[in-house]
């Protein structure tokens, strides 16, 4: 280590001194460290939290320990509130968190005494348990009405195939007619079928038993597509079409779409021989406003 004590006489030597650029190279001073520099030679302290949290949720003002917060430590919250992050306050000296907090006393309920929230928050309460990933609460909920049927329902919407799609058909098609028409309202007609052979009204087959008994290339003679704008089907459940008509429906009010239907006969195609396609024929009426 050199350490200089003094300043060294310049010599009057030209051919002794250095030159200025040789000075620089050799003693340079030190630049003044900037505000980036600087954060990063002297990182933050810890954020340090009362015992008791005053909380300021969206404009909603909540009161909790510490220890609430941090009750599970795989959460958002725990995070938040672990001092290793910086968490701003409002002009009350709030901390804050820039979300809704309408459903935030649920959450606290929660993590203060694993109270659940009543059947008509489950939903909104499940969706901010997400945010905050809080995963006990979302094991309770989903072990829990509506939640728990949404599961049985959902396994079996698993077996439909393309089902969000064909929603999605459902809802440009009524559009772009009732925006062709400048209509209040569209009809659609929507086939719903269970089984895919067909049959006749003179035929009571069990269940299933046309399906085996032909062989594949008897079957192709009867695939054909429905004159219809969207078609559901076939599927192996206990769940019969009244039962699909039911989640469709459910599904589309879900998103603000008014819908009502009604059966408007059957498929009347003749396939071979005797044999008539007698699929269910539904008309769908959209209303937009």
């Amino acid at each position: 280590m050199v350490v200089v004590t003094g300043q060294s006489k310049v010599s009057g030597n030209p051919d002794d001194a250095m030159s200025s650029s040789d000075a620089e190279d050799d003693f340079q001073e030190p630049a003044t460290p900037t505000a980036t520099q600087a954060g990063q030679a002297l990182p933050l302290l810890p954020q340090q939290f009362p015992e008791v949290v005053p909380l300021n949720v969206g404009g909603m003002y909540f009161t909790t320990r510490l220890s609430t917060l941090r009750r599970y430590e795989d959460t958002m919250l725990a995070a938040m509130f672990s001092g290793r992050h910086y968490i701003p306050t409002d002009a009350e000296g709030r901390y804050f968190i820039d979300r809704d907090g309408t459903y935030f006393g649920d959450i606290l309920n929660f993590l203060r005494s694993g109270d659940l929230p009543p059947r008509e928050r489950v939903r909104a309460v499940y969706k901010e348990a997400q945010y905050y990933s809080i995963g006990p609460l979302l094991d309770n909920l989903e072990d829990i009405q509506p939640l728990k049927g949404e599961k049985v329902r959902q396994a079996f919407l698993g077996l439909m195939p393309y089902y969000k799609d064909h929603l999605e058909r459902i809802i440009e098609i009524a559009k772009l007619r009732a925006m062709q028409r400048k209509a209040r309202f569209a009809k659609l007609k929507v086939c719903v079928f269970k089984e895919e052979m067909p049959i006749t009204p003179y035929e009571c087959p069990h269940f299933n038993s046309l399906r085996f008994e032909r062989s594949e290339s008897e079957t192709k003679l009867f695939e054909h597509h429905c004159e219809v704008d969207v078609s559901f089907g076939p599927w192996e459940a206990v769940a019969d079409v009244y039962d699909l008509l039911h989640c469709i429906v459910t599904d589309l009010s879900d998103r603000g779409i008014t819908v009502d239907h009604q059966c408007i006969g059957v498929c009347d195609k003749h396939l071979i021989n005797h044999y008539y396609c007698k699929r269910p024929i539904y008309e769908f009426k959209i209303t937009w406003w």
